[in-house]
């Protein structure tokens, strides 16, 4: 029963925000580390940021440090994705992923993860 689902994404010009948001239900989201991933056509599938079960700590990748936020809601089972300052190289589907073991460690792969949301497009024109 556990699902995820990704909203809003879009269409936004360099140098402009968008927030993303992960709804997941089937009872792992206070137990799991949440994630958001990306894949631009024709590349493999990147970690972007991930956060632990108590939003006591983050994670990021280094092309997006400084510019993207990950937080989550406990209580309305979300995870949300702040981008400020999108590039177009930046265009891709992005993809919320849980790990429903609860821990996570640097450089763990998308092979690590439980489960997967069906992936919201972001594409950032010039």
């Amino acid at each position: 029963q556990v699902q995820l689902v990704e909203s809003g994404g879009g269409l936004v010009q360099a140098g402009g925000s968008l927030r993303l948001s992960c709804s997941a239900s089937g009872g792992i989201f206070t137990s799991a580390v949440m994630a958001w991933f990306r894949q631009a056509p024709g590349n493999e599938r990147e970690f972007v940021a991930a956060i632990n079960r108590s939003a006591g700590r983050t994670w990021y990748a280094d092309a997006v440090k400084g510019r993207f936020t990950i937080s989550r809601d406990n209580a309305k089972n979300t995870v949300y994705l702040q981008m400020s300052s999108l590039k177009p190289e930046n265009t891709a589907v992005y993809y919320c992923a849980a790990d429903k073991s609860g821990f996570w460690y640097t450089g763990q792969p998308a092979s690590k993860y439980d489960y997967w949301g069906q992936g919201t497009q972001v594409t950032v024109s010039s």
